[in-house]
């Protein structure tokens, strides 16, 4: 199965201005251990503590556009924010309490569930309206479909998302999911393990591996990806997850939140760059040195590719499509090998979004 490579070359072009701006190196990012937002001091405010899934990034306009212009506290809410470990560490502390809800991936949060079905956690929106997963590849490497990664070593941390689905997007493409050699190492190695070509390809998120490789020097029109969703997989990507106990004892709350996450959206779809560079400052002023081109480039990736699609379009911001949000339910459940498939609304609850009308983009 393969897809037009006009297609993919509108996909690389259209990000080709901003990755033009981005200066090789100088990316220099020293998180605290806990980044928050502002503490807001007015009585009466309802406390939310939210987890990222990594560190601070442009992909985290929205929140903290809602944040900087008090979206949250109009709503009655104080909602506070620290640095994520990763997916599968969020939404282990969330089930734990300690956080009320934050950002993870969905299929994460389904093979917690089956392990952990005392304490099931829910996702209430969906802001990645298709997966950042795929497979990345360099120009020179000659691989032009995914079909041509049989016999390749391809590289990723153990615990890698996107690794754990190979076996699906292997099936799916045609090829056997053991005819490839994987490496595992660190998260920090991976693009540089490709440039250096002890890997032929890596597996990883969109959002991160292309702008990873670009600040080491790649051009963007060198790397060829190769996006699950491109292949016949139905994933949506990251969403915020809760507790469902939080979510049957605070439903008002959890509402307030989303109405003021959804202006957060819907303002930094509206002024991408003037919203961005509100978080940039924010960064700086708590410690922390983004790379404002690398940013750029990351959101300009992610925004017409995950975040403003025609679907989205179509149903509103934070919505699903119960059928393709089912199939892409079995897939997962398939590639993780779990024992039973959770019903669509033990995966998304779709009871607190604010009304369509609202949610609608321009």
């Amino acid at each position: 199965m393969s897809i037009p490579k006009s297609s993919r070359r509108q996909f690389i072009q259209s990000a080709a201005a901003a990755a033009s701006l981005a200066a090789v190196g100088g990316y220099n990012l020293k998180a605290r251990a806990q980044s928050r937002g502002p503490l807001l001091v007015s009585q009466g405010l309802t406390p939310l503590k939210y987890t990222l899934s990594w560190l601070p990034s442009s992909m985290d306009t929205p929140l903290i556009t809602a944040i900087l212009k008090g979206y949250f506290a109009e709503e009655g809410l104080e909602v506070t924010y620290e640095r994520g470990f990763g997916s599968a560490d969020s939404i282990t502390k969330i089930a734990a309490g300690q956080y009320d809800l934050g950002e993870g991936d969905p299929y994460s949060m389904i093979e917690f569930n089956a392990k952990n079905p005392d304490v099931p956690l829910v996702a209430i929106y969906v802001h990645f309206n298709r997966s950042p997963f795929g497979i990345y590849t360099l120009k020179g490497k000659g691989i032009t479909e995914p079909a041509q990664l049989a016999g390749k070593k391809l590289g990723a941390p153990a615990g890698d998302a996107p690794r754990r689905l190979w076996p699906v997007f292997a099936k799916q493409v045609g090829i056997d999911p053991g005819s490839v050699e994987w490496l595992t190492m660190e998260p920090q190695l991976r693009e540089p393990f490709l440039i250096q070509g002890r890997v032929d390809a890596i597996s990883g998120f969109m959002t991160s591996a292309m702008p990873n490789l670009v600040r080491g020097g790649v051009s963007l029109n060198d790397i060829t990806p190769f996006l699950y969703n491109d292949y016949g997989l139905e994933l949506y990507g990251n969403a915020v997850i809760t507790r469902v106990q939080l979510l049957r004892e605070k439903p008002e709350q959890l509402k307030a939140f989303l109405r003021a996450y959804v202006k957060g959206w819907q303002d930094t779809i509206r002024d991408t760059d003037g919203n961005m560079l509100a978080l940039l400052d924010k960064a700086k002023a708590d410690g922390q040195v983004l790379d404002t081109a690398i940013e750029k480039l990351r959101l300009t990736l992610a925004m017409p590719r995950l975040f403003v699609t025609d679907e989205v379009r179509q149903i509103g911001l934070g919505d699903v499509v119960p059928a393709r949000m089912e199939t892409s339910i079995a897939q997962v459940v398939d590639g993780f090998g779990l024992p039973t498939r959770p019903s669509l609304e033990q995966v998304f609850d779709r009871s607190l979004l604010p009304p369509k009308s609202e949610r609608m983009i321009g």
